[in-house]
């Protein structure tokens, strides 16, 4: 398959990833698209643990809470809008 670059300024980043990787312009292009896919793992990766770690704060602090020994059952919640 074959891509046609019509943008000058992205010819030109992708010849100078060449020239400066001593590869051809389509290793060039196979490198850089691997390279952001890479980095793009990576980052949603990080933020998936930093989610995980800020939940698992969370849920350390509730496990603290004293239990109440009330049941949540549908009338509690009817109770809360005065239904």
């Amino acid at each position: 398959m074959a891509f046609h670059i019509r943008d000058p300024e992205t010819d030109a980043l992708v010849r100078q990833l060449a020239e400066k990787a001593h590869v051809g312009i389509t290793e060039a292009v196979k490198l850089a698209a691997s390279e952001a896919l890479a980095a793009r793992e990576k980052a949603t990766a990080e933020a998936r643990e930093e989610k995980l770690a800020r939940m698992r704060e969370i849920v350390a602090e509730v496990s603290t809470w004293p239990r109440t020994g009330l049941k949540a059952d549908k009338a509690f919640f009817d109770s809360l809008n005065d239904e």
